[in-house]
C-alpha cells in the first residue's frame, strides 16, 4: 500500500497556526476593526498559506518525494501560465475587470430587491466615511470627483496592487490545496476548500470582520461567501492550469468590495449580511455565475494534483 502523504495535515497545521499567531496582537490589544493594527495583521495573515505551501515543499524535498523539483513544483502549484498562455492571460484580464463588474451587479441587485438604500446624489455614506477617517468636510464637487477617482482606481490600478497580498493566499488555497483535494471530485473539492478558506479567517471574523453587526457569528457567515467565491476562483484555476487568474480575481475583489460605501445612504446603513458582494445577495449571484461557467466551460485537472 502506498504511503499516505503528510502534505495536507502539514499545510493546514502551518497555515492555521501561523494565522492565529499573527492575529494574537489584535486579540491582546482588543484592536477594533479598521484600526491600523487590525489592518496590518489582516495583511500579514494573507501570507500564511504561502508558508504552508513552502512547508509542504520543503518536507517533500527532504524525503525525496517526486514532483518536488522547483520547476515541477511551480507547475503543479500553478505558478506557470499553464499549457495555453493565451487563455490564461485572457482569464487574468477577465478577472481584473469582471470581478468589479460583479461587485457593481451585486450592489444594483441588492438595491433593486430593496435590501440596500443608495444615495447617488449626496454620496452621504462616502462623506461620512471620510469624516470618520479625519479627512474633514468635503465639498460636494470635490466629493464627487473623489468618488469617481476611487471608482476608476478600482478598475485600473487597485486589483494589481491588491494582488500582491492576494498571492499570499491564493498560492495556498487555489494553487496547492484545491488540486490536492480534486480526487474528492470537483464539487466536493470546491466545497471543502471553500470551508477551509472561510474557517482560516476565524482569527479576524470571530471579532466581527466583514459583518460587524454579527459579532462572532461573522465567522460562519463568511464561510458561505468563501465557498461561493472560492468556487469561482477555483474555476479560474482549473480552467487555466494557473494560479494567476485566481490571484487577480481575489485582488480585484479586495479592491472593489468597498464600492458599496461610495453609493450607500448614511441614513440607512447597508446591512452587509444580505447586501453587496460579500452578503447573501452577492454569494447567490456568484454561485449562479459559477454554476453556469462550470456547465458551459467544464474543467478537468487530472495532472494538477500536488504531492
Amino acid at each position: 500500500m502506498p504511503r499516505r502523504s503528510a502534505g495536507l495535515p502539514l499545510f493546514l497545521l502551518v497555515t492555521f497556526a501561523l494565522s492565529w499567531l499573527a492575529a494574537l496582537p489584535v486579540w491582546l490589544a482588543d484592536a477594533p476593526i479598521g484600526s491600523p493594527l487590525f489592518t496590518v495583521v489582516g495583511i500579514v495573515l494573507m501570507f500564511t498559506p504561502t508558508f504552508g505551501v513552502l512547508a509542504v515543499w520543503l518536507y517533500g524535498r527532504s524525503r525525496g518525494e517526486p514532483g518536488t523539483s522547483p520547476r515541477e513544483w511551480a507547475r503543479r502549484t500553478g505558478l506557470t501560465l499553464g499549457e495555453r498562455r493565451g487563455r490564461t492571460l485572457g482569464l487574468v484580464a477577465t478577472a481584473w475587470l469582471g470581478v468589479p463588474v460583479l461587485t457593481i451587479m451585486a450592489i444594483a441587485l441588492s438595491a433593486a430587491l430593496g435590501l440596500l438604500s443608495v444615495d447617488l446624489d449626496g454620496l452621504s455614506l462616502f462623506r461620512q466615511s471620510l469624516l470618520r477617517a479625519g479627512q474633514g468636510q468635503a465639498a460636494q464637487p470635490d466629493l464627487t470627483i473623489m468618488a469617481l477617482i476611487q471608482g476608476v482606481t478600482v478598475f485600473l490600478i487597485a486589483p494589481l496592487i491588491n494582488s500582491i497580498a492576494a498571492f499570499g493566499e491564493e498560492w495556498g488555497w487555489r494553487g496547492w490545496l484545491l488540486p490536492r483535494l480534486m480526487p474528492l471530485g470537483t464539487w466536493r473539492a470546491l466545497l471543502a476548500s471553500g470551508v477551509i478558506w472561510g474557517a482560516w479567517h476565524a482569527p479576524l471574523t470571530l471579532r466581527g470582520y466583514n459583518y460587524p453587526e454579527l459579532g462572532a457569528w461573522a465567522a460562519p457567515m463568511f464561510v458561505i461567501f468563501c465557498v461561493a467565491f472560492g468556487s469561482l476562483l477555483g474555476w479560474l484555476r482549473l480552467r487555466s492550469g494557473s494560479v494567476w487568474p485566481a490571484v487577480v480575481g481575489h485582488g480585484a475583489l479586495n479592491a472593489s468590495a468597498g464600492l458599496v460605501v461610495l453609493v450607500g445612504d448614511a441614513a440607512a446603513s447597508p446591512d452587509l449580511v444580505v447586501a453587496g458582494i460579500t452578503g447573501l445577495v452577492g454569494s447567490a449571484l456568484i454561485a449562479v455565475l459559477t454554476a453556469a461557467l462550470f456547465r458551459l466551460r467544464p474543467v478537468t485537472a487530472p495532472d494538477l494534483v500536488a504531492v
